[in-house]
């Protein structure tokens, strides 16, 4: 009975922000006025905050106009962390008269079909990765509770519908964007603003602070694993499951003693994973910035997820761990490029003593050599549009937009 009375206590409050929204539609936009939005409310991070950074950095006066969009159970803990950016409750009476009259949206993830855009707002819609996984109508069946694969496909296209700009990071990026979510509007192929710091902070100095931030001390060597989530292994809606597909004691057995390892989960499993008798050795950073994470970090550990992709950016060592291949590929999600050994950027392991043994190859080489010539065709594929400079291009396309009005 609560439960029933609580979703038509949010359903009401739904028709209520939808009435609202529909007086902003065909009002004029507030000048200046950019309402930036990352992974639908729940942080503060990913491009939407580089491109804010940068263009405070360029126009500082513009720090009183611009807004990140938060969930209200965020709010508190985003707003400590961030104590000098604007916060607006996400979905709540005072957000809609922000965001329905915003210049602009600078966002990296959808925004919910029934809530819609200003006809004056330019939509700069980030995202936030090079696909591997299948996106968008490309995927053949969706997996995810509560959404037929049908709904997804036509939410998926009918968002993209609004979006006037979208970032690619690279030309395989641009490919696949273009036809899994039907996009037909304007391409800034410029790289991604979050990999920026990638190639501005790369230098010892820099990851040694970094470095002493996350864990109070300088570790020799930092490894990081950092799997994707499995759509299909879940106990109830929104509920997931996780278990790291090998042992943390044999783990450290393979590294130096003054080895850290970062596990980088999913946020929808952090919560899930049990670190007992190795705190003093093991972190879970879901809600750091994985920029600063990839900056310190000497290995990364994965599977299918598209941080390979940012990662090559360094031009440093990864190895690849997808222990459920047979299952991911051809059940799941399917992939848009052969995910073998021949064309990965790193060692392809699938179980658990093949694992050990690469941990201790690049422990005692501090690299794969096998694997030298395949990371540098990785590195031109998917980073040759990175230099540095993204947010900073988009920061000038808002300035240059908004000096025209």
């Amino acid at each position: 009975m609560k439960k029933t009375i609580i979703n038509f206590i949010k359903l009401i409050a739904r028709y209520i922000l939808i009435a609202l929204n529909g007086g902003f539609i065909c009002m004029g936009t507030k000048k200046n006025r950019i309402i930036f939005e990352s992974f639908n409310g729940r942080d503060i991070s990913d491009n939407p905050l580089a491109i804010y950074r940068q263009l405070i950095s360029d126009r500082p006066e513009l720090r009183q106009s611009c807004y990140f969009s938060v969930k209200p159970s965020e709010y508190r803990r985003l707003a400590q962390a961030f104590p000098t950016i604007q916060l607006l409750k996400r979905f709540t009476p005072g957000w809609v008269g922000y965001i329905g009259r915003a210049d602009y949206w600078v966002m990296n993830s959808r925004m919910p079909k029934w809530w819609k855009k200003n006809r004056r707002t330019t939509y700069i819609q980030t995202w936030h990765g090079t696909p591997l996984k299948r996106l968008g109508v490309d995927i053949d069946q969706v997996e995810i509770p509560g959404s037929s694969t049908a709904k997804y496909h036509r939410d998926f296209v009918e968002e993209a519908a609004r979006w006037d700009y979208l970032i690619a990071p690279n030309q395989y990026s641009k490919t696949i964007f273009s036809r899994a979510f039907q996009f037909h509007n304007r391409f800034l192929d410029i790289g991604y603003p979050r990999n920026d710091i990638l190639y501005q902070q790369d230098n010892l100095a820099a990851i040694n602070q970094l470095k002493q931030c996350l864990f109070g001390m300088v570790p020799k060597k930092v490894v990081m694993y950092a799997p994707t989530w499995r759509d299909d292994d879940y106990r109830a809606k929104g509920v997931y499951n996780f278990e790291l597909p090998f042992d943390l004691a044999t783990f450290f057995k393979n590294v130096d003693a003054d080895t850290r390892l970062i596990i980088r989960p999913h946020y929808l499993v952090k919560d899930h994973i049990d670190i007992t008798g190795f705190e003093d050795r093991v972190s879970i950073m879901a809600d750091a910035d994985i920029n600063q994470l990839y900056l310190v970090t000497d290995l990364l550990i994965t599977d299918y997820s598209s941080v390979m992709f940012d990662f090559a950016n360094l031009k440093r060592p990864m190895l690849f761990f997808p222990y459920d291949l047979a299952h991911y590929r051809d059940e799941l999600r399917g992939f848009y490029f052969n995910y073998d050994q021949q064309h990965l950027p790193g060692p392809m392991v699938t179980t658990a003593a093949d694992f050990y043994q690469q941990l201790a190859i690049f422990n005692r080489d501090g690299e794969f050599s096998a694997s030298a010539a395949q990371l540098a065709a990785f590195n031109d594929q998917f980073c040759a549009w990175e230099n540095g400079l993204a947010a900073e291009k988009v920061s000038q396309l808002i300035l240059r937009g908004n000096s025209n009005d």
